[in-house]
Formats: structure tokens, sequence, C-alpha cells
């Protein structure tokens, strides 16, 4: 049998939203239940589903596992649509044994890629892979810029912040990070983000 779940949790407070949650979980995995749910909610779909497919302009353009759609997605509108805020412009200027330099205004990101010299590409970070500190520190990440707060926004136990490195990143960190760092608007600050979390993608022509 499979079970057919449109939006079950669209009209919920997060309370209720957590138990309809916990009991879809529990049918799907104590009952052996197949579930088909369309949902908006990008931490609901990462949180129940074994597989994913992405819905845009009414034609089923991506599947996968849930790693698979979060963190490789197939192009710039998928991208977009499961949460991947830095998608930033750049070009292959260097590739060493599948680390790639990209070219972004003037500033260099090394990414995991085997794109050769001269491609045009998106080099892509999810926020929650940015780390933030108030000095450069030793680390195993390629990937440090010095920048400046241009934004906080607090989501609840978290706070997502805009900072300007030469280009815009976001980046999105918990609300004691935040605090123990006094991030506000002009605070300056290290960005970090390893190679590993720079997923590069084709740019459309």
């Amino acid at each position: 049998e499979v079970l057919l779940l449109d939006e079950p949790t669209a009209n919920l407070d997060p309370v209720s939203t957590a138990k309809i949650e916990q009991l879809i979980s529990y049918i799907a995995r104590q009952r052996n239940t197949t579930m088909i749910m369309a949902t908006h909610d990008m931490s609901q779909g990462q949180q129940l589903a074994d597989r994913m497919g992405v819905l845009l302009d009414g034609r089923l353009v991506q599947t996968g596992n849930v790693t698979d759609i979060f963190r490789s997605p197939q192009n710039e509108k998928v991208a977009h649509f499961v949460g991947m805020e830095n998608i930033i412009e750049g070009i292959i200027i260097a590739n060493n044994e599948g680390i790639a330099t990209v070219n972004i205004g003037g500033n260099a990101i090394q990414a995991v890629s085997s794109y050769p010299v001269g491609k045009e590409v998106y080099a892509c970070i999810r926020p929650e892979d940015i780390t933030l500190a108030l000095s450069s520190t030793q680390s195993s990440a390629r990937n440090s810029f010095q920048a400046k707060v241009t934004k906080v926004t607090l989501l609840g136990p978290l706070s997502r912040v805009e900072i300007n490195c030469g280009f815009r990143l976001i980046a999105l960190v918990t609300k004691i990070s935040a605090e123990d760092l006094n991030v506000q608007v002009g605070t300056e600050v290290y960005a970090t983000f390893k190679a590993t979390g720079v997923y590069i993608m084709e740019k459309e022509s």
C-alpha cells in the first residue's frame, strides 16, 4: 500500500507539526509503509525522506537521495529551491589534481571539481557550511576571507548573517555563536569554509 500526504503540516503550529512528523516517521519505519509526501518545508523533507523529487513549474526536474538533492542540485533553479543561498558566478582559472581555483571578481575560491580551466561555473555554498570567527585561525579549510557583516537576521535558534568579503556571502550560525562573536552590522569577521563544502555547477548558457 502507498500513503499519499499533501502538505500534512501546512496549517499546524510547531508543537503539532513535530507530533505529526513523529507519527509519519513511525508509520513509515515501524509499519513499513511507503509514503509519497508533498512539502515545501526543506527541513521536514530532510528529516523524513529517503528519496526526494523536486517539482518546478509543473515538472519533475531532479530525483535522488536527500544528500544528492541538497548537496548536488543539477541546476540553478533547484539550488535556489533547496536553500543553496550562496550561488556565485565565477570562472575556473586553475585545476590541480581535482582542486579547482575559481576566480570570483578577483577573489579566489578553492573547490573540489574536475571542470577544466576556462569553464564558467557557479560556486555553490550552503550557509550552514560557513563558519565565522573574529580572527584568522589555523584550519584545514582551504577558504578563509576577511569580511564585514552587512545584515543580521534572527531565525529562532539561528542567526542568518550576511557578509561582504569582496563578494556577498550568507552564513547560518547558532544564536549562541552570534552572541559570543557579538555579530552586528559593521563587525569584521573571518569567513571560513572547506573546498569540499563548495559545489561547482556548470553555468547554463
